[in-house]
Order: structure tokens, then sequence, then C-alpha cells
């Protein structure tokens, strides 16, 4: 019983992760740009995601109204850094890889709780899921760390100039798409480990009927 309760906190905990995962891949606050400039970014800061990057300004309205304007990314601009361009395509993929983990996950509580005790179906889909999730939490960690990297060494981007954004801000800080990130990678690689950590219970049943003969 204990084991099976494990396996539903995993479950909790890799669909928290998946859905903090999700978030951080659409917010737009991955790296804080700070710049001296404020005739165009009137704040002095621009915020730099995987997919846009926005600051807010108010010269094209009037000095007392502010608008956010944002440019988006493609996949095939050329000036988008690896750290950017890697962050896209695996967060992609940790939404594909903890959406299937989760449902594997979820067939195998299904099959407990109806009392298909099957060994090797359950045992399979816990692990089937577990390792997705791993994987799912793998893909998070290695652009949330890469870009943890280019903020601390204050790298550059070369953005167009219909972006109106300077090419190398005077300073950089981490964004909160990068903790929330950070904790999505915690909770999927936690639901992944108490997946994997599955005991069949029927392992247990026999191995105690068999020493009750031997008395």
């Amino acid at each position: 019983q204990l084991l099976i309760n494990l396996q539903i906190v995993g479950l909790a905990l890799g669909t928290l992760g998946w859905i903090l995962c999700i978030i951080s891949m659409g917010q737009v606050q991955w790296r804080v740009w700070h710049t001296s400039n404020t005739t165009i970014i009137s704040s002095g800061i621009a915020w730099v995601g995987i997919w846009k990057v926005c600051f807010n300004s108010h010269s094209k309205i009037s000095r007392d109204l502010r608008i956010m304007f944002c440019h988006r990314f493609r996949f095939n601009d050329a000036f988008i850094p690896q750290e950017i361009s890697v962050a896209q395509v695996l967060l992609l993929a940790a939404t594909v890889l903890g959406a299937l983990g989760k449902a594997f996950t979820v067939f195998a509580l299904r099959n407990i709780y109806m009392g298909i005790l099957l060994k090797t179906q359950t045992i399979s889909f816990f692990l089937a899921g577990g390792i997705l999730k791993i994987f799912a939490g793998v893909c998070v960690l290695i652009p949330v760390t890469w870009n943890c990297y280019s903020v601390a060494y204050n790298c550059a981007i070369p953005f167009p100039p219909s972006f109106y954004m300077p090419s190398s801000p005077e300073a950089q800080e981490v964004g909160a798409a990068i903790p929330v990130g950070i904790v999505s990678v915690i909770l999927l690689l936690m639901s992944g480990t108490f997946s994997l950590s599955y005991k069949h219970p029927v392992i247990d049943f026999v191995c105690s009927r068999s020493s009750l003969d031997l008395q």
C-alpha cells in the first residue's frame, strides 16, 4: 500500500512539474536585459524569452502611455543563439515526453486499482513512465543551465535593427522563467524516480506464501 501511495505522489509531482515546464516555456522572462538607452525601451528593461523579446515603450504613443512591444522568434532566424534554439526544441520535447510519462503512470495505476495485477504489464508501464519523465526533466535542465550560463557571462544576441534592441545589454539577470524551470526539473526527476521504484505486490505475496509452505 505504501508503494502505491508513493506512485500516486509521483504522479501528482510529475503533473505539477509538467505544468511548470509549459509555464516556463511560455514565459518571456528568461533573461532580463538592462540598457541605459531609453529612447525606445522606456523603462531600460527588456525581457528575452525563447519565443519572443518584449519591452515597454511610450516613444511611439505618448509620454504618459506605455505599451509593450514584442517581436517573435522563428526557428529559422539566423540571429538566434544556440542556447535559445536548443531551448525551443528541448522544451517542446519535454512537454511531449512529460505527457507520455504521465499517461503511462496513469495506465499502471489504473491496472492496480481495477485489480488487473499483471506483473509484467504494470511494471512496464511504471518503467516507461519513469524513464520518460526523467528524460523530460533532463530536456528542461539543459536549456535552463545553458541560459543561466549566458546570463552569468552577459552573452550578447545580434538582434536585427527592426527589433529596436541593443546587441548587448549593459547587464542582465535571470528572469522568472528559469526558477520555474528549475522547480519543474526537480519535480519531474522525483516523479520519474518514484515510478522506477515501484515493486509489484504480487512478488511479496508469493514470497510470503512460499515461506508459510516451508513452515
